[in-house]
């Protein structure tokens, strides 16, 4: 199954079939960007990018949905990560990218919506910005867990806890909040080769491009139409780069 679809990904997932997905690999707004209501409610361009408009992520649109309080971040992921429950197999697995500031927040929302939690995966940056006197925070978190039981001899691997990717340059992103294709195609070493994934919420399509580089296949969701063109144009770019690979 293919399938690349452009608006809410509350209304899109109905067009998926129910039970048909092996993975939710999701990449949310964080809801986080500021400590108070009154930072939160910048736009992301503010909140996350640089001055620099010409190479720096300010150069992409600001997306919406990142402006929620906790307790409204909360409800609308436990919503999300419901309705795509519903469209995953048994023992098909969920993850999800989130911050230290709501990372609570996430995992309450995971197990309201009825999946088992299983734990939490760490990706270091490498990087962040110093601040005398505390520790960096230099890490980003993945959620993840399973639809009902997970059994041990599922077609997998034994996977790491921890994994170890610089972010991607401002330069090259897609997208203002872009994670490395690199790890997200670590990530999709938890489901087996054919495997169904869905992304509610895409962005600029870096885990369509992780699916095409291994071989799964891909339902994605983008609500900005910017961002949609470039998911795909990308994903395209993916699966064309991929094909005399395997005809070889």
């Amino acid at each position: 199954m293919e399938m690349l679809l452009n608006g809410d990904c509350l209304e899109m997932m109905d067009k998926i079939p129910d039970g048909s997905v092996d993975m939710v690999l999701a990449d949310p707004p964080y809801c986080s960007g500021g400590l108070h209501a009154g930072e939160r409610q910048k736009s992301t361009r503010q909140k996350y990018t640089d001055k620099d408009g010409r190479r720096g992520a300010a150069r992409f649109p600001s997306f919406s949905g990142d402006n929620m309080d906790q307790r409204s971040f909360t409800k609308y992921m436990r919503i999300v990560f419901t309705k795509a429950r519903e469209k995953t197999k048994p023992a098909g697995i969920v993850a999800a990218f989130i911050d230290w500031r709501n990372l609570p927040a996430m995992t309450d929302a995971i197990q309201m919506a009825g999946w088992v939690w299983r734990g939490i995966v760490v990706w270091d940056k490498k990087s962040s910005r110093p601040q005398k006197g505390r520790f960096k925070n230099q890490c980003e978190y993945v959620i993840w867990g399973s639809n009902g039981d997970l059994p041990i001899n599922r077609d997998a691997p034994c996977l790491p806890g921890v994994y170890s990717c610089a972010n991607v340059p401002s330069s090259k992103r897609h997208h203002q909040t872009e994670k490395p294709v690199e790890l997200m195609e670590d990530l999709l070493q938890i489901v087996p080769g054919r495997a169904v994934v869905l992304d509610p919420i895409m962005g600029s399509g870096s885990t369509g491009v992780a699916c095409a580089r291994m071989e799964r296949d891909f339902v994605g969701i983008e609500l900005n139409r910017q961002y949609y063109d470039t998911a795909k144009s990308r994903i395209e770019q993916a699966r064309a780069e991929i094909k005399p690979q395997l005809l070889n």
